[in-house]
């Protein structure tokens, strides 16, 4: 049911990290402001996510310092005290986290609602003994719901964005991830870019930091239509990129959903996490995730780090090279 007398209000936003889950939140911010248009969005976060969100009339990016102003209790008595001069009318914490808790607490008498993490259902999708291997609720819809228990409507499309410009004769791919168990083999996946760029293809590599920027530009080596871009662009720069390519090939990483928020399409490889977690990027088909489902303990995580205690697994033994290399060529 559509709520009554929407005009002018304005609704916060909370959600602070991390990059990924950040970025799974565009779709949703997106499709809401086209379904409401009389509400006001204050987004409330930290500055590095600022780019990730389009220019909206009805948006706007307030950014959080947590590391500066807006740390510890005193900081974020402050940030409350700075929201409280946009009059909100509601909030909705999308992140339920100790900070967000102690800002709705500062920020009380304002209707707010929270994210449901599912952490029971998370915990009996990754349990190794009675496991209940089935498909969560996606992510999406769990933020989507804290604005329907707030009363708006909002329906989610699940579609990726139209592209509206010509696309090049390239694709991207992402090797690395967070956590190890969720990595496709570097030397594997150097060898896919290989077959790939021998095709006539252009690869573009993505990463960031000085080992992973290290080790991609050595990739640039095996042939000429192999070439990394870590470290040469900003993140608006890597979206337009992005969005230029026929296609990325990520694991479950922050990469997947960069490329849903400018609608291209991925391949993505599952590791030691599962899609049924509910992760997988917007838009994004199950037909172009590759996994071992005849590994029956996977998922042993919800977010990639391996559990302790576990003995070591190899998650990607039945995904090789070769499948890597047709499912990206089935998918061009």
């Amino acid at each position: 049911m559509k709520m009554e007398n929407k005009n002018s209000r304005t609704l916060l936003v909370f959600r602070f990290s991390a990059f990924g889950d950040v970025a799974m939140t565009v779709p949703v911010i997106n499709e809401f402001l086209q379904q409401n248009s009389d509400v006001k969005i204050i987004y409330v976060s930290r500055e590095k996510f600022s780019d990730l969100f389009n220019s909206h009339p009805n948006f706007q990016f307030y950014a959080a310092d947590l590391d500066g102003k807006h740390k510890g209790i005193f900081g974020l008595y402050t940030l409350a005290k700075e929201l409280k001069a946009f009059n909100p009318s509601e909030i909705a914490d999308i992140h339920n986290v100790l900070r967000t808790k102690i800002l709705r607490f500062f920020l009380f008498g304002i209707k707010s609602r929270v994210l449901n993490k599912a952490r029971e259902e998370r915990k009996a999708l990754i349990r190794t003994e009675n496991k209940v291997k089935k498909q969560l609720k996606p992510m999406a819809e769990r933020y989507a719901d804290v604005f329907r228990f707030l009363g708006y409507d909002l329906k989610l499309s699940h579609q990726l964005p139209i592209k509206e410009i010509q696309t090049k004769n390239a694709i991207g791919i992402a090797p690395y991830a967070l956590h190890d168990g969720k990595m496709y083999p570097l030397d594997k996946m150097r060898t896919v870019a290989l077959k790939i760029a021998e095709t006539g293809i252009k690869v573009y590599l993505f990463g960031g930091g000085s080992k992973e920027k290290y080790e991609l530009e050595s990739w640039e080596k095996d042939h000429e239509n192999i070439e990394s871009v870590v470290g040469k662009l900003n993140l608006n720069q890597e979206l337009d990129l992005i969005k230029k390519l026929k296609l990325m090939v990520s694991m479950d990483s922050a990469n997947m959903h960069l490329a849903s928020l400018v609608g291209t399409p991925v391949v993505s490889i599952w590791g030691t996490t599962h899609p049924f977690m509910g992760f997988l990027g917007y838009g994004q088909s199950m037909n172009n995730v590759l996994q071992d489902e005849s590994l029956e303990i996977r998922p042993t995580s919800v977010f990639g780090k391996e559990p302790k205690g576990l003995e070591k697994i190899d998650y990607f033994q039945n995904i090789p090279i070769e499948m890597v290399v047709n499912k990206i060529k089935e998918t061009l």
